[in-house]
């Protein structure tokens, strides 16, 4: 919905190159309030302070920011008003990660984790280490999409901000297949021993 709702207002984000949207997050719980699951379609509730961060090419940052400065934004009935922007540049970290990367139906983790490298070789950056999630299905007003996380890591600075630059698979102005920094492979490994995944 706010993917349609920023396409309205600039058109060309949803099909110019390394455009992107990430998804917006809240707390999983509070005062008694759950987050929806990313194939629901419940209300998420989000304060003032929330970030809506695109990823632009430099040359379409200043149109953004002026088309989108005081926009309301009618996301089913919730408005929600677009302030100033700033702009930040991409990381050097050198693990990064992809909440949601879109996969065939058809495919199990080793299929997925295939595609994953054969992307990435097209971008020419060499699989060191590389974590995929299990699968899962994020709800669009179009359809379900079959999606699973991805987490690269020992990627050296070049090849992290290509990565995070072109991302890979459909469906950035989604949020899918763009990449973020990370903590680090280790942590998350600590974590699902534990008993507890990210």
């Amino acid at each position: 919905v706010l993917a349609r709702e920023l396409i309205r207002r600039i058109p060309w984000f949803e099909y110019e190159t390394h455009c992107g949207l990430h998804q917006i997050f809240v707390a999983a719980a509070g005062n008694g309030w759950q987050r929806p699951e990313a194939d629901a379609q419940g209300t998420m509730y989000i304060s003032r302070r929330t970030k809506l961060i695109l990823r632009l090419p430099k040359a379409r940052v200043d149109e953004a920011a002026k088309a989108l400065l005081g926009v309301e934004l009618d996301l089913n009935g919730s408005p929600i008003i677009v302030g100033k922007s700033k702009t930040r540049p991409l990381s050097t970290l050198t693990t990064l990660f992809s909440r949601y990367v879109i996969a065939d139906s058809s495919h199990d983790e080793a299929a997925f984790t295939q595609y994953v490298a054969a992307q990435l070789r097209e971008l020419d950056i060499r699989v060191r280490k590389l974590l995929c999630g299990k699968s899962g299905v994020l709800w669009t007003p179009d359809g379900d999409l079959q999606v699973r996380s991805v987490m690269l890591a020992d990627l050296d600075v070049e090849e992290s901000v290509r990565l995070q630059q072109h991302g890979i698979g459909p469906g950035r102005h989604l949020g899918c297949g763009l990449f973020i920094p990370h903590k680090g492979i280790e942590a998350v490994s600590s974590k699902q021993s534990d008993g507890h995944k990210d």
